[in-house]
């Protein structure tokens, strides 16, 4: 199965399609600023699930972001969950620069 991950900015998403069919297979959502992409909701379509849409999505929007130079934001728990797993990108995570305390 072959798994095609394009950037679709004007949607604001990444959109996975499988084996050259045109209706997507999985989506990941994003919002973008000139520092940091955050990944807000992942979503493949079930009869896709288990079959590494989702990794090809992450993998893809992750080396986007870091040719990009931008930091990652995954408030998205799929992401999240992946960059735990793939520590390889945990250096794209973004971490406070605030010394601010209560």
């Amino acid at each position: 199965m072959a798994v095609e991950v394009s950037d679709v900015p004007e949607a604001n998403r990444y959109e996975a399609r499988v084996d050259g069919e045109s209706k997507v297979a999985g989506v990941a959502e994003y919002i973008r600023t000139t520092e940091l992409v955050a990944f807000v909701h992942t979503e493949v379509s079930p009869e896709h699930e288990g079959r590494g849409v989702g990794s090809a999505l992450a993998r893809t929007a992750l080396d986007g972001a870091r040719a990009a130079n931008l930091r990652v934001l995954a408030t998205c728990p799929f992401f999240a969950g992946w960059i735990a797993r793939h520590p390889e990108y945990e250096d794209l995570l973004y971490q406070s620069r605030s010394k601010v305390s209560d």
